[in-house]
């Protein structure tokens, strides 16, 4: 059996390492949240309270996962494990990198003689606690070698060998996207009926939309869930942050010179909901004002 060590026991990591003990596999992890160490360790891992002590106490032929903000964070980390990791060993990197980063990590690790694989993870901490979907790039030969982990963290048929180091965060990178997109559609399309002149229980508009018809989903099942908890959402601030994904997929629309509008318009919607200032927007109602003699609205 594989020798498993979790870098970041997050809402991710946490319930990652949970689906693993489930099915046997022994877990290992470092938190710098050591307040999880009572629990994780209650669950059936072996907490350690430092990196230099979880890698100083690693098994020959192990796999190194990480579950890390994407960016420095990660990258970091990478250079840190590859330099005390063995030759042969894995460093997977299940976190949201960007594909042009994990092509430079998988670089430095192989350098040092170890397999870097890229793996894009979706599902959610549910998903990562009862069955995720994965996208994996990385050596083909070796991936052959640690199928049997995806067959037990994964969902049926929920995981893909996409090809070389990179292509499986590029595909995590596109879906976030094309997420981007629907849950924007569908916010959309329920702002739409909300401000309508019939008096809709949105809840059930969610509910049989989600039973039979074209845009069922699992986000319109979510939808459904939290308009039964806030059908007016009075306790939720209409503020979308954006974690880079989407931004990455429409730079690569332009860097193809492709067409992506709903991805693109998407991403904008999240970036003016964060604008609190809204600057753009006075200076556009203040020139209707000076050629048209339009009213102003004033605080």
């Amino acid at each position: 059996m594989l020798d498993i060590r979790i870098i970041g026991l997050g809402k991710m990591g946490l319930n990652l390492a949970y689906n693993l003990l489930d099915h046997g596999y022994k877990v290992s992890g470092f938190d710098q949240n050591s307040g999880i160490k009572n629990e994780f360790e209650e669950n059936g891992g072996q907490f350690y309270s430092s990196f230099d002590a979880l890698m100083e106490d690693k098994k020959r032929s192990s796999v190194i996962w990480l579950m890390l903000p994407a960016g420095e964070i990660t990258n970091n980390q990478v250079t840190s494990c590859v330099q005390a990791m063995n030759q042969g060993d894995i460093l997977v990197d299940g976190g949201n990198s960007k594909f042009t980063d994990s092509q430079k990590n998988g670089e430095k690790a192989k350098e040092q003689g170890v397999y870097f694989f890229d793996v894009g993870t979706s599902g959610g901490t549910s998903g990562a606690r009862e069955g995720a979907c994965m996208m994996i790039g990385g050596d083909a030969e070796k991936f052959e070698e640690i199928r049997p982990l995806f067959e037990a963290l994964c969902v049926k048929d929920g995981y893909f060998y996409c090809g070389p180091v990179g292509s499986g965060h590029y595909l995590k990178m596109i879906h976030n996207g094309i997420e981007y997109g629907m849950m924007q559609a569908i916010g959309e399309g329920f702002n739409l009926i909300h401000h309508g002149e019939y008096d809709y229980d949105l809840a059930g508009v969610a509910k049989v939309f989600n039973n039979g018809s074209v845009i069922r989903s699992w986000l319109m099942g979510l939808t459904e869930d939290l308009l039964q908890e806030d059908p007016d959402l009075k306790d939720i601030e209409g503020v979308i942050p954006s974690s880079g994904e989407g931004k990455w997929t429409a730079e690569e629309m332009l860097r193809q010179e492709l067409s992506a509008p709903v991805i693109t318009q998407a991403l904008l919607a999240r970036y003016a909901s964060v604008d609190e200032e809204k600057y753009g927007e006075k200076v556009v109602a203040s020139l209707r004002n000076q050629f048209g003699g339009h009213k102003v609205s004033k605080k």
